[in-house]
């Protein structure tokens, strides 16, 4: 054991991905400090080759091999940095579980990240896919992001505003060879801003028996009974969560399609200009919901259509190709394309 870092040649990475599908690296590296990152760089495999990064293993399909290492963060520091009483900025390890620094965050008073409950990975992988859910992104609440750039060998931090965010997107997504999110801060405040519009959160509010004004907490556990219903535990059903982004369109198509197909549920886009699209109600109506292959085990969840899953033997190769065929269906019927929200290794979409 070299300080600060661990490698294991020939890392099997079955039981790092959500998916459960078989992929080896040639090598793995466990970093338990991220101040070890430059000397790690330095030698050739990492500084010279492609290095993937892995969180939870939650926003990967292994369609193939990654071609070099892996490596994994697994520092566990949350912190309280700055207390103002009713605000504070708070800094966890990018190898925190992101549910567990929710959990973390509403236990010590702090709300803000309540509706971003029960997502699957790890704070590091919260900026890169600006993840988001119940109206809620995460890009609302983050301070600032640590990161090494892998370029010069530097540690560099970023404000919100340099992380570049954009649905499911972020400077870091965009050139994932270049920066390794080390470390993330969150703007949190002590009084409650809940979020309440997005359907679905009022009505379980309404079913837990809580009327009036809800805690914070109680968000969170309406957002996790929500979640349980809808998407399979990856522990007995392998799935990488919504496997495709919500297709954003321009207004005159949006108007069209829903002319044509008046249940379509459309919501504002990034600007009165455009529209985004439920991609569960696009495949759902394309009649993927519970499909599976008949020749292998992947397959559609039955409670959700956005859900690809592995119902045991898949390979990372079947899925995709099942996902590219939804997508074709959709854009056959509707000419909207739908994109994955995974990245995928050993393959381009």
């Amino acid at each position: 054991m070299t300080t600060g870092f661990r490698l294991v040649e020939n890392a099997r990475l079955d039981a790092r991905n959500t998916f459960g599908v078989h992929a080896t690296a040639p090598m793995l590296v466990e970093v338990a400090d991220a101040a070890a990152l430059p000397e790690l760089f330095g030698y050739a495999m990492l500084r010279d080759g492609p290095v993937l990064v892995l969180g939870g293993g939650s926003n990967l399909l292994f369609a193939g091999d990654p071609p070099g290492a892996a490596l994994s963060l697994t520092a566990q520091r949350i912190e309280i940095v700055e207390d103002a009483g009713d605000a504070a900025i708070v800094r966890a390890d990018a190898g925190v579980v992101w549910h567990d620094f929710v959990l973390w965050t509403l236990g010590h008073g702090l709300c803000g990240l309540e509706n971003l409950s029960l997502i699957p990975g790890t704070v590091g992988a919260a900026p890169i896919q600006n993840i988001g859910a119940y109206g809620v992104e995460v890009r609302d609440c983050i301070h600032a992001v640590d990161a090494f750039d892998r370029r010069s060998g530097s540690f560099v931090r970023f404000t919100a505003a340099e992380c570049a965010f954009a649905y499911r997107d972020s400077l870091f997504k965009r050139d994932p060879e270049h920066y390794i999110v080390t470390a993330v801060e969150f703007a949190l405040s002590r009084t409650p801003a809940l979020k309440l519009e997005y359907a679905g959160i009022a009505e379980e509010l309404q079913a837990m028996g809580i009327d009036g004004s809800p805690r914070a907490s109680q968000v969170a556990e309406a957002v996790i009974r929500i979640r349980q219903r809808k998407l399979p535990d990856p522990a007995l059903l392998g799935n990488a969560g919504s496997f495709f982004k919500n297709p954003i369109v321009p207004l005159a198509q949006a108007e069209a399609l829903l002319a044509a197909h008046a249940s379509m549920p459309v919501f504002r886009g990034a600007g009165e200009d455009s529209r985004k699209l439920s991609a569960a109600w696009l495949i759902d109506q394309c009649g993927w919901k519970g499909y599976r292959d008949d020749d292998g085990d992947a397959g559609v969840s039955a409670a959700h259509a956005l859900v690809l899953v592995n119902h045991g033997h898949a390979t990372g190769a079947q899925l995709l190709g099942l996902a590219r065929r939804i997508a074709a269906s959709v854009q056959g019927r509707f000419g909207v394309a739908i994109e994955p929200e995974p990245r995928i290794i050993g393959a381009s979409w």
